[in-house]
């Protein structure tokens, strides 16, 4: 393996690569995916320097995590950072073994997926992912999308990832979501050291520097950005109309907005999707962005984006435009 990405540290003392390996897409997310091109993928990403890589039980129903254990086994568990997430206890269901799970991924439903915020819920995701994976750690372990179990999330299920923490089964503990607000009232009431904000910090959407960046800068709690294609509208050089936002038809105004940006990026020589991975490593508090990848040639093209060189006049032109902050400015704001 080459030389890792550049890296930036939690507070735990935990390196991640600032581009990060998203492995939805190696549980069959709305496609089927073969092992071979699973492994692929992996492996041109550690060939690429991408030493961090996330999961979870959620993703195929644990098809995800057991790719992703068996494309690292020969792997030197010190050299990567793994990430899974708790919250959905992955429960056999053979009554409805014999049709499709019904959540965006293709493959059988032969389990279940039920929320469980409980001490004993999250220890037991925790000890199956590994199983999964294949390794006695995880890195970091989030809560996914606690949105409508605040209360148990933010009691039990903290202090059951503080627990494995404290025992050295998870070295970095936090929370997963598709909103900001939540997950700043986990930084200002909890001890968590990291969390995962999907969409909410992007080119189309600085929602999180409203509440979260801000909070999770002076705690210092590391932010990973996820989603910051926001669906796909992000992804192309050129703005696609019909492509998704945050799961769903983009509203008009959005792709205007979109387009704009990409006018932008073009005056500048730069593409889209490679200002739409850099622009969050522009605030002191990311840590890593992470993207879904799916084969090796997704990969690679991913890796130039993220090394793609941007002048500063771009995120100039971007901030004095008011279609993005420059998060760089101490005084950026939504």
């Amino acid at each position: 393996m080459i030389q890792p990405l550049p890296t930036r540290a939690l507070r735990t003392g935990t390196e991640l690569t600032e581009l990060g390996f998203g492995a939805a897409q190696l549980g069959n997310l709305f496609r089927e995916t073969t092992d071979e091109e699973s492994a692929a993928a992996v492996s041109t990403a550690l060939e690429g320097g991408i030493r961090y890589l996330d999961t979870a039980p959620h993703y195929g129903l644990g098809l995800s995590e057991r790719r992703l254990g068996a494309a690292l086994r020969e792997v030197p568990r010190d050299t990567i950072a793994l990430s899974s997430k708790v919250g959905r206890l992955l429960v056999d269901s053979p009554e409805t073994a014999d049709r499709l799970d019904d959540d965006g991924f293709l493959v059988p439903a032969a389990t279940t997926r039920v929320w469980d915020f409980s001490r004993d819920g999250i220890r037991r995701s925790v000890e199956e992912s590994l199983g999964r994976l294949g390794t006695d750690h995880l890195d970091m372990a989030y809560l996914h999308d606690p949105d409508e179990h605040w209360q148990a999330a933010s009691t039990t299920g903290i202090d059951a990832l503080i627990e494995l923490r404290d025992a050295g089964v998870v070295r970095a503990i936090g929370a997963g979501m598709n909103q900001s607000t939540m997950l700043a009232e986990f930084v200002r009431r909890t001890d968590v050291d990291v969390v995962m904000v999907a969409g909410r910090f992007t080119l189309l959407d600085q929602s999180a520097l409203d509440d979260l960046l801000p909070l999770a800068q002076e705690r210092g709690v590391g932010v990973v950005a996820a989603a910051v294609y926001n669906s796909g509208l992000l992804s192309s050089e050129t703005v696609d109309r019909t492509a998704k936002f945050d799961y769903g038809t983009a509203p008009e105004a959005v792709v205007d907005r979109a387009v704009r940006v990409a006018e932008v990026c073009a005056r500048h020589g730069v593409s889209l999707p490679a200002a739409a991975i850099q622009y969050p490593l522009r605030h002191p508090a990311v840590v890593s962005v992470v993207t879904g990848m799916r084969t090796a040639a997704h990969v690679n093209s991913t890796i130039d984006r993220y090394r793609a060189a941007i002048p500063e006049s771009l995120w100039e032109e971007l901030d004095a435009s008011g279609l993005a902050p420059d998060p760089a400015r101490t005084d950026a704001r939504r």
